[in-house]
């Protein structure tokens, strides 16, 4: 079963990103750990991980509250 992330912007809709697909949760979570800067950079706010299509956990790519 392929892994992948889903991107969504601000406004909450969805936001391109990388259609990159992976054998495991390791590695899609490994590859998001390298370069969710470079996406966040890029205007994406969370990325929803997810296995076909089934969401395993969606989290922020934005910075903890002070």
């Amino acid at each position: 079963m392929p892994w992948s992330w889903r991107y969504e912007g601000t406004d909450g809709q969805s936001a391109d990103g990388p259609a990159e697909t992976f054998g495991s949760q390791a590695d899609a979570e490994s590859w998001i750990g390298q370069t969710w800067s470079d996406l966040a950079a890029g205007g994406v706010t969370s990325v929803t991980l997810v296995e076909d299509d089934r969401v395993e956990y969606r989290m922020s790519l934005q910075p903890a509250a002070e």
